[in-house]
């Protein structure tokens, strides 16, 4: 689908799922070379940025861990030309969609200034992105917080499998926009011979906001393997104490099956069995056996 949005002299074209018709006409209109056309039609597998004489193609891959309708992994393909960009994208995209919106009634009520070529778009769109990324990461440091709260609340082993799953998330969240900080500093570095000198500072700030969303996660991610340690932790010593109640059970019933189990025996000369109260007597020995060995853990502060 192809949709056209215009802002004072600056042209946004964007394209969700394009088909070969609707590409072959940006192509057309806006120059764009056959090989980046093609680009548009196949997701990428990793982001790119590469400069030409009227525009840059730039590839980038944004996480959607639980705001996406197909994919957990949207991809992005700009052309930022001097005064139009084009957007391509496989997947609806839930800020591209809110940023078409807000600039739509901009254009209507004529406020707002995005700049004078379209790098400005581009910068505030990558901008929603990232913001939208934040979102998912306070998704995941909520699921902590849930995670915290139930460990110390006695559910340390249901806590295993939720705890890996965050771990997925973030895992996720990390790898998928690691490799913009290599794109970002190309822009950064050959960005401003393509827009101006004055536009350097916006090229930074974007590499700011990549930098501060991946400090985000890897925070977030040092959080995760606290409360694993500590889930581990809780773990072995509720199995250890475990494993210490079921030996003393054992120390404390071996020896009183042994006692029982040697009156059992077909023996000519037994001292009690044939005696009056015979059933009794064995009984009563047994549970003061148990008694004493009993008050003989609790001294040595085994129970």
């Amino acid at each position: 689908m192809k949709s056209r949005y215009q802002h004072k002299n600056l042209t946004w074209v964007d394209l969700d799922s394009p088909t070969r018709e609707e590409v072959r006409d940006v192509v057309d209109e806006f120059g764009i070379d056959l090989l980046v056309g093609e680009e548009l039609l196949l997701p990428s597998t990793r982001p790119r940025v590469d400069f030409h004489d009227t525009y840059i193609y730039t590839v980038l891959h944004f996480p959607a861990l639980r705001h996406s309708h197909k994919t957990k992994e949207q991809e992005v393909d700009f052309i930022i030309g001097h005064n139009f960009l084009i957007t391509a994208h496989y997947d609806t995209v839930d800020p591209l969609h809110k940023f078409s919106k807000v600039l739509e009634v901009n254009s209507i009520i004529g406020e707002g200034n995005l700049g004078d070529h379209a790098g400005f778009l581009f910068f505030y769109m990558v901008k929603n992105l990232y913001k939208a990324v934040e979102h998912e990461i306070e998704y995941v440091r909520h699921d902590l917080g849930v995670i915290e709260e139930r460990i110390f609340s006695g559910h340390e082993v249901a806590m295993v499998r939720a705890i890996s799953s965050a771990a997925r998330d973030l895992l996720n969240l990390r790898q998928t926009i690691e490799p913009h900080r290599e794109a970002l500093q190309t822009l950064e570095a050959e960005g401003a011979q393509f827009f101006g000198q004055d536009f350097n500072r916006y090229l930074r700030a974007l590499a700011n906001e990549y930098y501060r969303v991946h400090n985000h996660i890897m925070r977030n991610t040092d959080s995760l393997h606290e409360l694993r340690e500590t889930n581990n932790s809780l773990l072995s010593t509720k199995e250890n104490e475990t494993m210490r109640v079921l030996t003393i059970m054992a120390l404390l019933t071996f020896p009183l099956a042994l006692f029982v189990a040697i009156f059992d025996i077909d023996a000519v000369y037994n001292p009690i069995i044939g005696l009056p109260y015979d059933f009794y007597i064995i009984v009563g020995i047994v549970i003061t056996m148990g008694l004493s060995m009993l008050m003989y853990f609790r001294y040595k502060k085994w129970l």
